[in-house]
């Protein structure tokens, strides 16, 4: 025997009937498309019972299509289902389905239907589901079944930021046909259930138990009790502890009330229970900590942070550039681009400002296409855009009925593509990253190495600009502070020298902590012959240093003064940047044949000045040094002295008969030179122009075919629902064949037992239909049927029945007389009308009883 779905969750049987008492219900909204009837057949097959709540049901449907699915959902449930209409109040135990040709949204309770309007309207799902969550709030419950696009995304996070509950298919035997609708609401992070359709109201009515369960005991608003307080301590120090943040000084209504919506979720046994739970379990603690940071949903989330983003950062970017500069702007993890097209309206209005404004390219990327295909749609809910301005939706946005679409001149500053800024290479050389809200998904490894990517993707000075509640301590040598409050930084000029772990025979102020000292006094001869290695080490040692694979110095030996010097400006420890005249650019090749082959580099004959005036000729020996334990690979660079350095006179007559000779030869290099490379920069002119036009045509193609392939994606899925209706039908239809065969065979059977002769006939007298008395009389077999009656032996002349049947029919009532048969007997005959006034295949059924027989 199954259980049922309050014990498959362990509901009390008390809060069971709690659920069927409470005086406010939920209201469960229920998107779907492709596939989505037989994944709301699983769907409405487990709800329980017990379960009283309301449900709407929004499919993607075409402006004329006429929907059967209410009468398809009445077979699924024994719930009341009828058409939603405008202005109709939300009842429990009711299945309210989305009528084709308008747009659904629900306020005070009631639905709301606007017609569509010229535009096609594709986000149906998110239209209900964002008007849900502001109506209902926490009554809220988004479903997201079966479907072929994103749709629903952006109303589950509406849903979930006003405290509903969401969940979203995963497999079993009811779907998801077409996976895509589910994965791109899953992605966002905001459904707290992803869970097979058959198990969806076994979840809600646990959620709606444990709510109001819970309910009576909330005192959200009152100053904590002694115990409440130690137990809101103790969350406090658990999630300090594992995610760095301290919430003592959180608002304690929204924490209370998020920590209760947390318990529900979960099922635990009350507070002591979801305690045990944190204790046990750092997952939920992630979890919690981000239950708590979600914010409602707007374009401009944390107003006072982009207003001061707009004043202290982006006059910065645009004002001192020319129209030929361009300003970068990488918004990594930018889910479905409300983000991305706040900073594109910020920097549109400053450039509307401007005589001459640069170009701007903002870079948008995340890990999910399916919310990068609707971002790069920009189609978005009206209620959706509570924080925008009515002035800014009319200059920014194009408003279609009940959606906003971002207009194309803040769509053509955006550019879209799947990039895990983790994973993949970063972008470089940009101006400004807006990270917001990505770090409190990461854990303390994962911060530590996203920050330095996003610093070296960042120009000098570039700007980083992060969610409220996070920062870059750990990173204060990377970036500097411009507003803490607002959580804008600038990213420093150098990078400071790479920490390594020690390694044999290094210096310990320059990789680490020094170990114990030796002692002193020492007498012993490994010690004595310690002491002499490092003296001859450091006078007949060549000059040597240690470099990581970005070039920078962590170790010097004694003599390298002889070739480095000091540069002027910012302090470097770049070995190549520090090298004297006549070494550098060798210096610097050598060092990138090292690192990029990983091997010996070799060069020879390198003519050094020295500090006091002679020349040194020196050989350049660049190899791998193995460093077990360093963090990364380090490269030994060698100054080895080829010879006894020169004075200036001798060197400079040593080398004047050379210069002339080669002068010459290079001359006649140099001339050629010119010519070859006046030749490439014409052609390198002409194929930058044609390179230019191409891309442009490239960008108009690509906007076509993205607004093609968006209608495309319409009416495929319009089309999968027409079918998946049609295939109701079609199995309507062979269900009334197969129940008229089986009238048709209870017919045959209910004549075969009648004693009585009657026949089926035309207004002509041919026989449609007889019994087996009536081929007795007229001795009729059934091949007979299609003649005409008059054709057979009748005991009765049948003449007066072609007068007869006329007039039963005009009349559509019974005639009956009695006729003298041939044989002697005495036969009433009775004729009745079998069609209705007005067939087109009029019938009579005559009707033969020898009353002879009867007496």
């Amino acid at each position: 025997m199954m259980p049922g779905p309050n014990e498959r969750c362990g509901l009390d049987p008390k809060v069971q009937n709690a659920v069927i008492d409470q005086d406010h219900f939920p209201i469960v909204g229920i998107g779907a498309s492709a596939g989505g009837i037989e994944a709301m057949q699983g769907f409405f097959r487990g709800v329980p019972e017990t379960l009283r709540a309301a449900f709407v049901v929004v499919t993607h449907l075409g402006r004329e299509h006429k929907s059967l699915l209410p009468d398809v959902l009445a077979r699924l449930t024994p719930l009341k289902v009828e058409a939603a209409a405008d202005g109709v109040p939300v009842e429990p135990g009711t299945v309210y389905v989305m009528p084709p040709g308008c747009v659904m949204g629900i306020a005070n309770g009631r639905l709301t239907l606007t017609p569509l309007g010229a535009a096609r309207e594709t986000k149906p799902i998110d239209i209900f589901l964002t008007a849900l969550a502001l109506d209902q709030g926490e009554r809220a419950v988004g479903v997201i079944l079966s479907g072929g696009d994103g749709d629903g995304a952006i109303g589950v996070k509406a849903i979930k930021e006003h405290g509903g509950l969401t969940l979203a298919q995963t497999a079993d035997g009811y779907g998801p046909e077409t996976a895509d609708m589910p994965l791109s609401s899953l992605r966002t992070g905001f459904v707290d259930f992803g869970e097979m359709a058959e198990h969806m109201g076994d979840r809600i009515a646990a959620h709606v138990a444990a709510h109001v369960a819970a309910a009576p005991d909330a005192q959200v608003d009152a100053v904590p009790r002694e115990h409440d307080a130690e137990f809101l301590t103790e969350i406090f120090t658990i999630l300090r502890r594992q995610v760095g943040h301290d919430f003592s000084g959180y608002k304690p209504s929204t924490f209370v009330r998020r920590l209760q919506r947390r318990i529900s979720v979960v099922g635990a046994a009350g507070p002591d229970g979801y305690l045990k739970l944190l204790r046990a379990d750092p997952a939920e603690v992630g979890v919690l900590f981000r239950d708590l940071l979600i914010g409602v949903t707007n374009f401009f989330r944390d107003t006072a942070a982009f207003e001061a983003l707009t004043t202290q950062v982006i006059p910065k970017l645009l004002d001192a550039r020319a129209a030929t500069d361009v300003v970068r702007i990488w918004v990594p993890a930018c889910s479905t681009g409300e983000e991305v097209y706040s900073l594109a309206i910020l920097l549109r209005e400053h450039m509307l400002t401007l005589a001459d404004p640069p170009r701007v390219q903002i870079f948008a990327t995340d890990i999910d296409e399916r919310a990068l295909t609707v971002a790069r749609t920009g189609r978005y809910p009206s209620a959706y855009l509570s924080a925008v301005s009515s002035e800014r939706i009319a200059q920014h946005f194009v408003v279609e009925g009940d959606s906003a679409v971002v207009a194309k001149a803040v769509r053509d500053l955006c550019t879209f593509a799947p990039h895990s800024v983790l994973r993949d290479p970063p972008f470089s050389r940009l101006d400004l990253v807006s990270c917001r809200n990505l770090m409190i998904y990461l854990g303390i490894e994962a911060q530590q190495q996203l920050l330095p990517v996003l610093h070296y993707a960042l120009r000098p000075r570039g700007y980083l600009f992060i969610g409220m509640s996070e920062n870059v301590t750990r990173f204060e040598d990377l970036f500097e502070t411009i507003d803490k409050q607002h959580r804008i930084f600038q990213a420093r000029d150098a990078i400071p020298p790479v920490r390594l772990r020690p390694i044999s025979g290094a210096e310990p102020p320059i990789f680490g902590s020094v170990g114990q000292a030796q002692r002193r006094n020492v007498t012993t001869h490994a010690a004595l012959r310690h002491a002499v290695e490092t003296q001859m080490l450091s006078e007949f040692t060549p000059p040597h240093a240690v470099v990581t694979r970005t070039g920078e110095a962590v170790h010097y030996s004694s003599r390298i003064g002889d070739h480095l010097e000091v540069v002027p400006g910012q302090p470097t420890r770049e070995l190549a940047a520090m090298a004297r005249k006549g070494l550098r650019l060798d210096l610097r090749t050598a060092l990138r044949e090292a690192i990029e082959g990983n091997t010996l580099v070799v060069r020879d004959g390198i003519g050094v000045e020295l500090p006091d005036g002679r020349f040194q000729s020196i050989s350049l020996v660049v190899k791998p040094l193995n460093t077990p334990g360093a963090i990364e690979p380090l490269f030994l660079v060698v100054f080895k002295e080829a010879a006894a350095p020169l004075e200036k006179e001798r060197q400079q007559a040593l080398e004047a008969n050379e210069r002339d000779t080669a002068l010459q030869g290079l001359e006649r290099e140099l001339s050629v030179t010119r010519e070859r490379l006046q030749a490439v920069i014409e052609e390198y002119e002409t194929s930058l122009e044609e390179l230019k036009s191409s891309n442009e045509e490239l960008h108009s193609v690509n906007e076509e075919m993205q607004a093609a392939n968006e209608e495309l994606e319409a009416s495929k899925e319009e089309t999968q629902s027409l079918n998946e209706e049609l295939q109701t039908v079609n199995f309507e239809l062979s269900s009334k064949i197969e129940a008229i065969d089986q009238l048709i065979d209870d017919q045959a059977t209910l004549f075969e037992g009648m004693n009585v002769a009657s026949v089926l006939l035309t207004s002509d007298l041919r026989i449609r239909m007889f019994t087996s008395a009536a081929a007795q009389i007229f001795g009729l077999q059934p091949s007979d049927v299609g003649r005409s009656l008059r054709n057979f032996s009748a005991p009765i002349p049948l003449t007066w029945l072609l007068d007869e049947i006329p007039a039963v029919l005009r009349a559509n009532r019974p005639s009956e007389r009695i006729v003298e048969g041939a044989d002697g007997a005495r036969y009433r005959v009775r004729l009745i009308a079998s069609s209705r006034k007005g067939s087109q295949m009029p019938g009579i059924v005559a009707s033969f009883t020898n009353l002879l027989e009867q007496e």
